[in-house]
This record gives structure tokens, sequence and C-alpha cells, in this order.
């Protein structure tokens, strides 16, 4: 992959910028400004906004309703709404069940779901984690009986973010006793409607309900709504975990940025006579992030030219997810030390609170909420096997 804009892409990013200077709105910016996480209401504000203009689903092919773009492209933009600061997109219907969808469901699952999710009229959450099957998702115990043209589904999911908010899920269930754990697992598509389905959002460690159990009691699910084959779930899941991790191909631009609103407040940030970003071994730190979140940005480059080309990019989505996860704790790190006292302040859950400037409550709920990011998508202990394991023959 060339680094170095064509006549083409200069004229893209040119197009991206003009459109990202006054297309977002200004209270989505200032949030993610504040490293605040947008709420649903306000991805699905963006998504309606992306798909006006006909980039709904940036990686998607045009066939399907995609922009079609090249890596190159996919950079551009990424590095562009970034710099607006603009959020990403949210993931869970676009880049998990939508490429799924195209490329293993039915005709009938592909015309109606693959619009509502361009559109954002869908919302999606990912049934996958158990109370005694997270990492070791091959443990779930989730059950989905046939009787006749539906399946009836009990078991519980945990950790299922924003479930509260959501019209689908994607559901890994059992629906077989195969002696290999892996087998016996199929994919459904679970309206949220439906009843038997008890949704309990609950707080984390930021004080905010991103994430939820789930109860599915005699759930009846139509057998149209199995994904692909009954007993191969465990394949398209998967494939939706490599490229959960794989999505941190584009967020190296991202970390960048985030990094840029450490410097910025340091600048402000007295240290005794003179500013915080004039302190030696901050800005030490500082220069170490930048050299780092480089290299997983041209890393992530990489990602993104061998998912293009059909390429198997082998285990560099675990590398990614890992490297980045620990990259993105190290900055609001920096940036929580940035604040000093004043980041003891953080946004509780509830109603809202009035901002006592633009970063007086995000960059704790950020570092907080960053905690999150070695254990989800497969915990890191849990990658540094996979990549031992596809990588090193181990």
């Amino acid at each position: 992959m060339s680094l170095m804009d064509s006549p083409q892409d200069r004229a893209f990013r040119a197009q991206v910028r003009s459109f990202c200077a006054t297309h977002v709105p200004a209270e989505l910016r200032d949030r993610v400004r504040s490293g605040l996480r947008p709420t649903p209401a306000q991805f699905r504000q963006w998504q309606d906004i992306l798909f006006r203009q006909g980039w709904g689903a940036p990686s998607w092919p045009q066939q399907y309703g995609g922009a079609g773009w090249t890596p190159v492209q996919l950079h551009i933009f990424e590095q562009e709404s970034a710099a607006a600061d603009a959020p990403p997109q949210f993931h869970q219907g676009l880049e998990l069940i939508g490429p799924i969808l195209f490329t293993y469901g039915t005709q009938a699952q592909k015309d109606h779901y693959l619009p509502r999710i361009l559109s954002g009229e869908d919302w999606w959450c990912q049934g996958y984690s158990e109370p005694q099957a997270g990492s070791d998702l091959a443990a779930l115990r989730t059950r989905a009986v046939r009787e006749g043209d539906h399946y009836r589904v009990n078991g519980q999911k945990l950790w299922t973010s924003y479930a509260h908010e959501a019209d689908m899920m994607f559901c890994l269930v059992r629906t077989g006793d195969e002696a290999r754990r892996q087998d016996g697992i199929s994919l459904l598509l679970v309206d949220m409607k439906t009843p038997g389905i008890t949704v309990r959002p609950f707080a984390t460690l930021d004080e905010q309900t991103h994430v939820t159990e789930v109860f599915l009691d005699d759930v009846r699910v139509p057998v149209t709504q199995l994904v692909g084959e009954e007993g191969k779930g465990w394949g398209y899941g998967k494939v939706l975990l490599d490229r959960e991790r794989a999505l941190t191909a584009t967020l190296g631009v991202r970390l960048k940025r985030q990094l840029e609103y450490v410097s910025q407040r340091a600048a402000r940030t007295r240290d005794g006579a003179c500013a915080l970003i004039e302190n030696r071994e901050f800005r030490q730190r500082l220069a170490q992030l930048e050299i780092e979140i480089t290299a997983i940005e041209y890393m992530g480059l990489r990602a993104l030219a061998d998912a293009v080309a059909g390429a198997d990019s082998g285990p560099r989505g675990s590398m990614l997810k890992i490297r980045w996860s620990e990259l993105l704790q190290q900055v609001n790190r920096l940036w929580v030390d940035a604040l000093g006292y004043d980041a003891a302040r953080f946004r509780l859950a509830g109603p809202a609170m009035p901002m006592e400037g633009e970063d007086a409550y995000g960059p704790m709920s950020a570092y907080l909420h960053s905690r999150v990011t070695t254990i989800y998508g497969g915990a890191n202990e849990v990658q540094r096997n996979i990549i031992a394991r596809r990588a090193l023959g181990l």
C-alpha cells in the first residue's frame, strides 16, 4: 500500500474534510473532545448523517449499499473524521453482523436487515458472553431447541453492550451436544421485543450503563432467523471476533487525536512556574506514546490492505487488539495525570450534569472505561495464546 496521497486521494481527503467541517453536530463534537462516549442517540444521529451522504458503511462492497472504499480511503476518512472530532461509527451492526449477513445470510435476511443497518434504523447488540463463558466462549450454555418452524431459546447473556437500547441481537446458542465444544453452536438473529427477553442494565466502573445482562426464557425465534447452517455458528462467531479485533486497524488515528487533547490540556495546566507541557518527564511520556501510536497506525494500514486483498492476516487482529487496548489505557492515564486533582471529577449515571469546561468529567470517565478494553473482544491473555498458536505454532 502506498502511503503517498495520489491526486485522487487528495481530492477525496478534501471532500471528507469539507463534509466533516459542516456536518459534525457541535454537541457531538464537544462530547468527543471531552472524552465522554457518545450516547446511543448520538451514534444513531451520526450514522444517519453518513448514510444520507452515501457513506453509511465505508468498508462494505457497493453491491450491498456500502461505499466500497479502498484501504487508503478508509484511512483518510478515519484521519479526517478524527481530526474533526467526529466519533467512530458504532460497529455492532456495521462491522460485525452486517458482513456476516452479506456473506452467509439468506437473500431475505440481506434484503431486510442490511438497509436497516446502513440507515441506523436497527441498533444491534452482541449476544456472546455468558456468566461462565467469557473469553472461553465455547463454554456457552444458552440453548436453542428446534420445535417445528421455531427455536425455543433459554439461557443468559452477560456484558451485552447496549442491549437495553437494541432492536436486534445476534446471538450464539447451543443447538447440539457434539463432543467438541465448538461444534453444535448456531447463530440466531433475535428480535429484542420477543416475549421472554428480560434486559437488566448495570453500572460499570465509570458509573455508566453501557452493559447489561440478558435473560432468555422460552424465547421463540423463527427458524428463518438462523444465519448460515445450524451447528456452524462457531465459525461465524470467530469471523465476527476477528473483525472486532481488526477494527483497531483504524483506531490508531483516533489514539493520535486523543493524544493531541492531552497535549492541549498539558499546555493549559500549570506545573510550578511553567506549563506542564514543559515538564521533561511528561514530554518524554508524550513522545514515547506518539512513537508507539504511529507504529500501530502503520500496522493497521497493513491489516486494511490484507482485508481488501482477501489475504489471511493471521493473528494480526489479536496483535492490534492487544497493543491498541494497552495504548488507549496509557493515553487516558496521561490525560488524567495532566488534569491533576481536577481529574477526580467525573460524570455519574443519571440526569445530565452541567459541564464545567470541555474536559471537566470526560478524561476520568474515559480512563475508567478504558480498563475494560484489555478484557472485551477476548481478554489480552487469550489473544497472546492465539498469537502463540497461529504465529509461532506453539
